[in-house]
């Protein structure tokens, strides 16, 4: 039987709100979980509608050491059941479809004023919602505004709009950040990851090539 581990109240509260507000953008959301290897933490991570994802790291352990859930049951499990053991709910792992980033090679490229980023992507809602789409979402052409783009170890990395909306969504972005804190831009040769305190967004840098037949 699946079992998740969280003996920390305030670990699985987090949780709980990293769950919620990742079924709030998408009620069919899928979590899946990874023990982070050689540690006690959990590395937990959620598609969302705006084709990017969203990851956040907990302490506790997860049997088996990979299981996706479904985000409504396993926010049920955590609301209701709430101890430091619990049953995350049958596993759905053929029913993850995102690749997950690479756990090393990252290198840090700049760091950006978390209320420059706060403010951008107030600005970028208020334009979206006057403009959604059919399915009720921004249009791509929006979504893929390059926002900023930072330079640093070797890389040059354009920070498109739809990243900061995720950053926005999952409330990793405090609503009134202190001066001095800031949103670290990191990259592979193939991903984008923006951390702010309390969770990460993490995209493809590109798109994947099409196989040829």
């Amino acid at each position: 039987m699946p079992e998740l581990r969280i003996p920390d109240a305030v670990e699985r509260e987090d949780l709980g709100a990293f769950v919620a507000r990742a079924v709030r953008l998408d009620g069919q959301a899928m979590v899946r979980m990874r023990n982070r290897p050689d540690t006690d933490r959990l590395d937990v991570w959620a598609a969302t509608p705006f084709d990017a994802l969203c990851t956040r790291s907990v302490e506790g352990s997860v049997k088996p050491s990979d299981l996706t859930a479904s985000g409504s049951e396993l926010l049920a499990t955590l609301t209701v059941a709430g101890g430091p053991v619990m049953d995350p709910g049958p596993p759905r792992d053929l029913l993850w479809r995102s690749e997950l980033p690479p756990p090393g090679g990252w290198h840090r490229v700049d760091d950006l004023p978390a209320r420059v980023v706060g403010e951008v992507a107030e600005r970028g809602i208020d334009v979206a919602k006057d403009n959604v789409g059919p399915k009720g979402t921004p249009p791509a052409s929006l979504l893929d505004q390059e926002v900023f783009t930072v330079s640093g170890s070797g890389f040059d990395v354009k920070v498109p709009l739809r990243c900061l909306f995720v950053l926005s969504g999952m409330g990793f972005l405090p609503p009134s950040p202190p001066e001095g804190e800031i949103v670290r831009v990191s990259a592979t040769d193939s991903w984008l990851r923006l951390d702010s305190r309390f969770g990460a967004v993490v995209r493809r840098r590109h798109a994947l090539l099409p196989l040829l037949m």
